[in-house]
């Protein structure tokens, strides 16, 4: 049986009684930054943003399809009612819209020069790292005000590693490389394949209830 959390997480999924008109402005405001990316023509940044946005919603798959199979909950839940909408049992609209904006943002902090290293490491990889760091310390905020919701015990304070590890920094991993890429075409099709497995997913397991 599922625990509270994720059982009243998952009474709320696509649940839109929820809904608030914020939502709307916030979508424009997604949109805007991406337009502004694509007037200037920076491909590379807005693909490796999208990257960055798919790259969650591959682990919102994993993570709703671990809390149906083992019965008892996902790693991390949303069951806060202040949601808009809750998506899967781990995501909301509102988290969905600040991965597409972060997405955006890690990219454009990425130096020019793909080859400048510090301390013997390369910048893209200390970015990687100081950024994931930094959104371990936000969900820990989070989880101790109760809007995101941890259940398993290799995920918690006493293990922030594992939500280092696999939460966030393969994340900012792709996006870099999607970014880095040389070949236009290789980066479309790395996005368009990782694009091609959330929406199969989605439509699969969504179909079959499990998520």
């Amino acid at each position: 049986m599922l625990v509270a959390s994720a059982a009243q997480a998952q009474s709320l999924l696509r649940d839109t009684a929820h809904f608030q008109w914020i939502v709307l402005p916030m979508f424009l405001l997604v949109l805007y930054v991406y337009n502004e990316q694509i007037a200037e023509r920076r491909w590379s940044v807005v693909l490796g943003g999208v990257a960055f946005w798919l790259m969650d919603w591959v682990n919102e798959i994993w993570n709703g399809l671990l809390a149906h199979f083992s019965g008892f909950a996902p790693v991390w839940g949303t069951p806060n009612g202040s949601s808009s909408l809750v998506l899967l049992i781990g995501l909301n609209i509102e988290i969905s819209l600040m991965f597409a904006v972060m997405g955006l943002m890690a990219v454009r902090m990425l130096p020019p020069r793909r080859d400048l290293v510090f301390l013997g490491i390369n910048n893209r990889l200390w970015l990687a790292l100081a950024n994931s760091a930094l959104c371990v310390i936000v969900e820990c905020w989070l989880n101790h005000i109760g809007v995101l919701t941890w259940e398993w015990p290799a995920w918690n304070l006493h293990a922030p590693w594992l939500i280092f590890l696999v939460g966030y920094l393969p994340f900012f991993l792709v996006a870099y490389w999607v970014h880095d890429m040389p070949s236009m075409v290789r980066k479309l099709k790395v996005v368009a394949g990782l694009a091609s497995v959330v929406v199969l997913s989605l439509l699969v397991f969504g179909n079959l209830g499990w998520i």
